[in-house]
């Protein structure tokens, strides 16, 4: 089992400037949700956002430790327009 701390210090560690909110979705340490902001995702596609996020828990997901991640990965701009329209 791995603890929603662990999952975001994992992608913190990975990604430049990550600003990440993790959140146990079963309260049994293994589907999360994770909302992601970092400025590594500038220019990419969603796609690729989201591999540089399982690249950083790779180990994680590999050993089913992590079972299920939903994501929502944003740049600090699409963050900025998100958090202004809630």
């Amino acid at each position: 089992m791995v603890s929603p701390d662990q999952v975001k210090s994992a992608i913190e560690a990975a990604l430049t400037d990550a600003r990440v909110q993790v959140r146990d979705l079963t309260g049994g340490g293994d589907h999360y949700e994770a909302i992601v902001i970092s400025s590594d995702f500038e220019g990419k596609s969603l796609v690729k956002q989201h591999q540089l996020v399982y690249g950083a828990l790779k180990a994680e997901m590999e050993s089913e430790a992590i079972h299920a991640l939903a994501l929502k990965t944003y740049t600090p701009e699409t963050w900025e327009a998100v958090e202004q329209t809630v």
